[in-house]
C-alpha cells in the first residue's frame, strides 16, 4: 500500500460519516451482490468516501462529480431514481442517490446504490423464451382430442373470470358446460369424469348440471315460437268471361 492509499484508508475510517452509514451500505452490499455496488460521496468536498462491490476502479478520494447540492429544494424528496447508468463495458446500471442532511439540514453526503441489470435482462430473456410460443400450433394433431378443447375451454374461462376454479359459482359451471357441450366434448364417451376433475367438482355435481343444461335445452325447444307457414295462393280459375 502506498503512502497515498494509507492516508485515504486513514481518512475514510475516521470520517464519521463512513463510521456513520458503513453498516448500512454493508447490509445492502451483501443483499445485493455482487450484483450492486454502493458508494458513499462526501457532498462537501466532492470525492468518493468508500465503496462497497466496486464495478469500477474508483476508490476513497477519487472525484465523485456530483455538482452542486446546494442547489436542491430543501423540500424535494432526498431519495432519487431509479434512474440508469451506463459503464463503459456497456453494462446498463438501475441507481438510486439518497442525500444525507446533517443537523442543520445541509447536504452531507450521498449514498448511492447501483445494481447491474445485466444478469436479470439475460435471466428474463431466457424465460421468455421457454414461455413464448413461437410457432402455431399444427391442429391436424389435435383435431380429435378432446381433453385439449376442454382445457382451452376451462382455461379460457379461468383467465375471463380472473378467479380459480375453487371459486367459480353454479352459473360459472354452468357456462363452461353449455360451452363444452358446443364444442361436442360432452358427447364424448366417458368425459364428464374427465369434466369433474378438471373443473375440481365431483362427478355428481357435473352429472347433475347436465341434467340441469338437458332440461334448458328442452324448455327452450317447447317454448320456441311456430313460425308461421307462408300462405298457398289458390290458382286462378278462368272464368267464361276472361277467356
Amino acid at each position: 500500500m502506498t503512502e497515498n492509499d494509507t492516508a485515504r484508508a486513514t481518512a475514510r475510517a475516521t470520517d464519521p460519516r463512513v463510521r456513520t452509514w458503513a453498516p448500512v451500505a454493508r447490509a445492502v452490499a451483501l443483499l445485493l451482490g455482487p450484483y450492486a455496488e454502493v458508494a458513499l460521496h462526501d457532498a462537501v468536498a466532492d470525492r468518493v468516501l468508500a465503496v462497497w462491490n466496486p464495478m469500477t476502479a474508483r476508490g476513497p478520494g477519487d472525484p465523485s462529480y456530483l455538482g452542486e447540492l446546494d442547489g436542491l429544494d430543501p423540500a424535494a424528496p432526498d431519495v432519487y431514481g431509479p434512474y440508469q447508468k451506463l459503464l463503459p463495458d456497456g453494462r446498463r446500471l438501475s441507481c438510486v442517490s439518497a442525500v444525507l442532511r446533517d443537523a442543520d439540514g445541509r447536504p452531507s453526503a450521498v449514498l448511492c446504490v447501483n445494481l447491474d441489470r445485466g444478469p436479470l435482462e439475460q435471466a428474463a430473456a431466457l424465460l421468455a423464451g421457454f414461455a413464448a410460443p413461437t410457432a402455431p400450433r399444427p391442429e391436424p394433431l389435435f383435431e380429435r382430442d378432446w381433453t385439449e378443447r376442454m382445457n382451452e375451454v376451462i382455461g379460457g374461462h379461468v383467465r375471463a373470470q380472473g378467479r380459480p376454479l375453487e371459486r367459480f359459482t353454479r352459473e360459472d359451471r354452468l357456462a363452461v358446460l353449455r360451452e363444452l357441450d358446443r364444442a361436442g366434448v360432452l358427447s364424448v364417451r366417458r368425459a364428464a369424469p374427465a369434466v369433474a376433475t378438471a373443473l375440481r367438482v365431483s362427478r355428481s355435481t357435473v352429472y347433475a348440471l347436465i341434467a340441469e343444461l338437458k332440461s334448458e335445452s328442452l324448455a327452450s325447444e317447447i317454448l320456441k315460437p311456430e313460425t308461421p307457414k307462408p300462405e298457398t295462393r289458390k290458382s286462378e280459375t278462368p272464368t267464361p268471361e276472361s277467356e
